[in-house]
């Protein structure tokens, strides 16, 4: 008799605005599935409107659970809660909802160290994740002054990470933002703003929202151009110029493509590749006609563990063998952790590798939430190609 059991578990922290984490966790198995979603304040790790679903559940008692979730409103979710989680929303409500539960406050308390660590960096641009970690300074209490009123740490990510693109002249501002009616202000002090990553249905399986509502959603917050980045499909030149003339907005192809050693955004190479293929391989095929490799959310899923707990420092982190065939390494994905981020900024800072930043977006409502701003205007994907290769951009937090 063989018994098969599978138990994956997900969680998700964004920064939802200067004082507020918004979190999402899923937890599904074999047996059971669902969700749990709450608000946390940074500065004193409260939550609030906590909210639960089963998408799959095994006795008419388990929907019941429900009513008893909102009992964790108020919760601080410091190191210690764990206790408290268990005898509250385990006893009262569901095993299954507090072990996940516990999972979320986990990742928010990363979240929120990783937050600390950049606004320290601001003042200390020498002082790496080890250092701050050891030094103590990484409790899980949002209370020092910084953290009142962050910039937003995707801000100060992008600040820093400018400084890894070493063949950039200018100077950015630390958010380009967009004009009050959402129209595109692409100028010298902005920069000319363009989403590198995105996904479109059907293109992308994974995706919800068509290329023409993307594009209609890209025109309306202000961004000046978008790259179709969909997996593993190569957009005809014909259909793209299509779209750009029904638009009259710039719409660009970068293709996806799966490696053995992740996902890497592949600029100016135009083979329909599919499936898997080696890192290395692709880098002579792109090489050969004068393209541009960037590495996609390098690591992407590391909030699972921790930096502390996985001892994946940014110094081994730069050893890994997926740089040596990148040209440049996406440093703001606005799909992962604000931890992920950081550690891919230390790598392109460390090795000198320019830094990109993309929205990762596969539905309207996060298109723009991270892009790419160049110092010159990209009419393109000649120009763009060249503009990647000359260095002169900076990832940043456009939405």
């Amino acid at each position: 008799m063989i018994v098969e059991f599978m138990r994956n578990k997900m969680v998700d922290v964004a920064h939802l605005d200067a004082e507020t984490l918004s979190v999402h966790g899923v937890l599904t198995d074999s047996i059971y599935s669902l969700e749990l979603d709450f608000k946390v304040r940074i500065s004193d790790l409260v939550c609030s409107e906590v909210e639960g679903r089963w998408l799959r559940w095994t006795t008419p008692q388990c929907p019941r659970a429900l009513t008893f979730l909102n009992e964790a409103d108020g919760f601080c979710l410091a190191p210690g809660i764990d206790a408290r989680i268990h005898k509250t929303m385990g006893r009262r409500a569901c095993r299954h909802f507090a072990n996940l539960f516990i999972e979320c406050a986990y990742a928010v308390r990363e979240t929120v160290k990783m937050l600390r660590w950049q606004a320290a960096v601001v003042s200390e641009p020498d002082l790496t994740l080890r250092d701050f970690i050891e030094r103590g300074a990484d409790d899980g209490s949002a209370t020092s002054a910084e953290m009142q009123n962050p910039a937003s740490s995707e801000e100060t990510l992008a600040s820093a990470v400018s400084a890894s693109n070493g063949k950039a002249s200018g100077k950015f501002p630390a958010d380009v933002g967009q004009s009050s009616a959402g129209a595109a202000v692409g100028n010298q002090e902005r920069g000319f703003v363009i989403d590198l990553h995105l996904h479109t249905a059907p293109a992308s399986p994974c995706a919800s929202s068509s290329v023409d509502e993307m594009i209609v959603e890209a025109k309306r917050i202000g961004l000046d151009g978008i790259c179709l980045s969909d997996h593993n499909y190569l957009w005809s030149a014909e259909a793209v110029q299509a779209l750009r003339e029904k638009h009259n907005f710039l719409v660009l192809r970068v293709n996806e493509i799966v490696t053995e050693q992740g996902d890497m955004l592949v600029f100016g190479f135009y083979e329909d590749v599919q499936g898997i293929i080696r890192l290395a391989e692709l880098k002579q095929r792109v090489a050969a006609v004068g393209g541009f490799i960037v590495a996609a959310h390098p690591f992407r899923g590391f909030l699972t563990f921790g930096a502390d707990d996985v001892g994946l420092t940014p110094e081994k982190a730069m050893a890994r063998e997926m740089f040596k065939w990148v040209d440049g390494v996406e440093c703001l994905n606005g799909k992962v952790t604000v931890t992920e981020n950081g550690l891919a900024r230390h790598v392109a800072t460390g090795l000198g590798l320019p830094a990109t930043g993309g929205s990762d977006a596969h539905d309207v409502s996060t298109v723009g939430v991270c892009a790419t701003a160049f110092e010159s205007e990209i009419k393109s994907e000649e120009d763009l190609l060249a503009a990647l290769k000359a260095g002169k951009y900076r990832p940043v937090n456009f939405r």
